[in-house]
């Protein structure tokens, strides 16, 4: 078993010396963020790892403040807001290092008759991935998260109105191991408590922004990077907390370059072989060029799961290393799809998703779109060379609006995701559409107070 995951036999010999006492159940709502209940460790053990455990269903009904809302079929007042079952998965149970006595696992999402509950985003991800399965295919995916520090603890950021915030560096640290060094010890024990949790940390680098940094891990089965993700995510937040200091993953919290999300996919075959390369030109298979050209073909309508907020949008400004072209190309940054790697290691980056992504959508739209191109046998095109930014190509959406109307037109995501969860996160974006053109913004006061 890989360090810093437990079996239930290792979890009872935890409790029982007492050195573990509680037991984290957690969900991914759809915001993508971690959500659940402090079990004591007895108790878990006792009853909720044979029997589960309830949570209300409005937890993937609500918008980014937690408050209820309407438009979703599965969960209202009208249905009375009941309960959904959290499942233990118990391949996923690991010691969390950064809470003392502290072990979790993941939930898989169930109604009360045991089918599942078809908006949550990890039961998306399981279903693509049951799609590539039948195929005699699996997916191993990485994730490129990248957050900026500050100085300021969450609370006075909060207090001041995230204005004039310090970051942790005050000039571009992009691959600079003396910038970096200046904030050592938070990334040193990020890196260091993953690893015990579970994770196979790879590397630290710093990035463009001021107190923009980046720690990557080891790629992996889609579902468990898609898990390791949120775990790092909120675990990142939480050890920055504990130090007095406050990260965020926001894709584009200021000006300068964004928080981007590459996520790095490919192909295996039933027996664990690596299936993207082959004898096609620029090294691939051809079902390693279909699932590009699919993902190619599909990327606009189903960006809403690449980027699933108003502000994702603001990454995507020319010449920003965020994409805008709808181009794939070889080990070129400025395409939407980069393709690198050689050999075994031969994959595809996309790099729409930005650091507010919520994982498993993400990469269950990567599997739909790339399904689509190898189940119609889909021509790739010629890859872009020279700079994507001035081709003149299709783009990106340019609003999450855009995105939203492109996402409800789509077969392909009636098809593969279903019409529940198509209605679903279409009402989620017209909340957030609905929530921003209600509220008055600093851009307004600053232009109008006193000049209109």
């Amino acid at each position: 078993m890989t360090a810093g995951f437990l079996s239930i036999d290792e979890l009872r010999d935890e409790v029982t010396a007492g050195r573990i006492d509680t037991v984290l159940l957690a969900l991914v709502d759809m915001q993508g963020r971690m959500q659940g209940k402090r079990l004591s460790a007895r108790f878990f053990l006792d009853e909720v790892l044979h029997h589960g455990s309830e949570g209300c269903n409005y937890l993937l009904a609500v918008d980014v403040d937690m408050n209820t809302v309407n438009g979703y079929e599965m969960s209202s007042w009208e249905r009375g807001y009941g309960d959904f079952v959290m499942k233990p998965d118990i391949s996923t149970l690991r010691r969390i290092p950064w809470q003392e006595g502290t072990a979790l696992l993941m939930a898989d999402l169930t109604w009360e008759d045991g089918s599942d509950v078809t908006a949550s985003p990890r039961q998306i991800l399981r279903r693509q991935l049951a799609r590539l399965e039948e195929r005699g295919l699996s997916a191993y995916v990485g994730t490129e998260l990248e957050f900026v520090v500050y100085d300021d603890s969450y609370e006075e950021a909060w207090r001041r109105g995230y204005r004039d915030l310090s970051p942790a560096n005050l000039y571009n640290v992009d691959y600079s191991l003396l910038g970096t060094a200046r904030i050592e010890p938070l990334l040193r024990r990020i890196r260091l408590e993953m690893e015990g949790a579970g994770l196979y940390v790879e590397s630290a680098k710093g990035e463009c922004n001021l107190g923009q940094h980046e720690i990557a891990f080891r790629y992996d089965e889609a579902l468990r990077t898609c898990d390791n993700h949120s775990v790092y995510k909120n675990g990142a937040k939480e050890i920055a907390a504990q130090e007095g200091k406050s990260i965020t993953f926001m894709a584009k919290p200021n000006q300068r370059e964004g928080n981007s999300c590459h996520i790095h996919i490919s192909l295996r075959s039933v027996d664990n072989s690596p299936i993207m390369a082959g004898s096609q030109p620029y090294g691939l298979s051809e079902t390693g060029a279909r699932f590009i050209a699919g993902q190619l073909a599909c990327l606009r309508e189903l960006t809403l799961f690449y980027a699933p907020n108003i502000n994702s949008y603001k990454r995507y400004v020319p010449g920003s290393f965020a994409p805008t072209a709808v181009k794939w190309g070889v080990d070129n940054r400025t395409c939407s799809l980069r393709l690198v790697g050689h050999g075994p290691s031969l994959r595809v980056e996309n790099r729409v998703p930005g650091g507010d992504v919520n994982p498993y959508l993400a990469v269950a739209a990567l599997i739909a779109a790339g399904l689509h191109g190898i189940d119609n046998e889909l021509t790739l095109e010629e890859p872009f060379t020279g700079n994507a930014y001035a081709s003149g190509a299709e783009t990106v959406p340019h609003t999450l609006r855009d995105a939203l109307t492109l996402w409800e037109g789509s077969k392909l995501a009636r098809e593969s995701f279903g019409e529940d969860v198509v209605a679903h996160y279409a009402n989620n974006a017209r909340v957030e559409l609905a929530a921003f053109e209600a509220a008055v913004t600093d851009w307004e006061l600053f232009r109008g107070f006193e000049r209109l």
